[in-house]
C-alpha cells in the first residue's frame, strides 16, 4: 500500500494487472484534464488521491497516464500538487514500441525514448 499507481480508468488497471508486474494499489481517476471537453481537475479524483497519498504514508506514486496533451497536463497538475508532500513521483516509460520503426515515429516518441533510454548492460 505504500505505492499507488495513478491510471486514466478501470481499463487500464486491467491492462497493468495483466502484466503481472506491479505489486501496490491504484488510484483511478475517471479521466483526464481536457479544458477543450469541459473536463476541470475538480471533477477528477484528484482530491481523493492527495488525501489517500497523505493518510497512508504512501513513498511512491507512479503517473501511469496514456500519452496526450491531456494525459501530460494532467500528470503536470497531479505533479504541482504533491510538490509539498515528501514522495517519490514516476511516470511510467515512453517511447519507441517494440516492432515499431523509427521513420514512422512522431517527434514526441522519439523525444520521449531518447529521455527514457536505459543503459545496456
Amino acid at each position: 500500500k505504500t505505492t499507488v499507481c495513478v491510471v486514466e480508468n478501470i481499463k487500464d488497471v486491467m491492462s497493468i494487472e495483466a502484466t503481472q508486474m506491479y505489486n501496490g494499489v491504484y488510484h483511478v481517476l475517471g479521466g483526464v484534464i481536457s479544458p477543450m471537453s469541459g473536463v476541470s481537475p475538480s471533477q477528477l479524483k484528484i482530491d481523493l488521491l492527495i488525501e489517500n497519498i497523505q493518510k497512508n504514508q504512501v513513498k511512491e506514486v507512479i503517473l501511469a497516464l496514456n500519452t496526450s496533451i491531456e494525459a501530460e497536463t494532467t500528470m503536470f497538475y497531479i505533479t504541482r500538487r504533491l510538490s509539498g508532500v515528501i514522495v517519490k513521483i514516476s511516470n511510467i516509460s515512453r517511447g519507441i514500441g517494440f516492432g515499431d520503426e523509427l521513420d514512422y515515429a512522431d517527434e514526441m516518441t522519439i523525444v520521449h525514448a531518447i529521455k527514457n533510454r536505459v543503459e545496456v548492460k
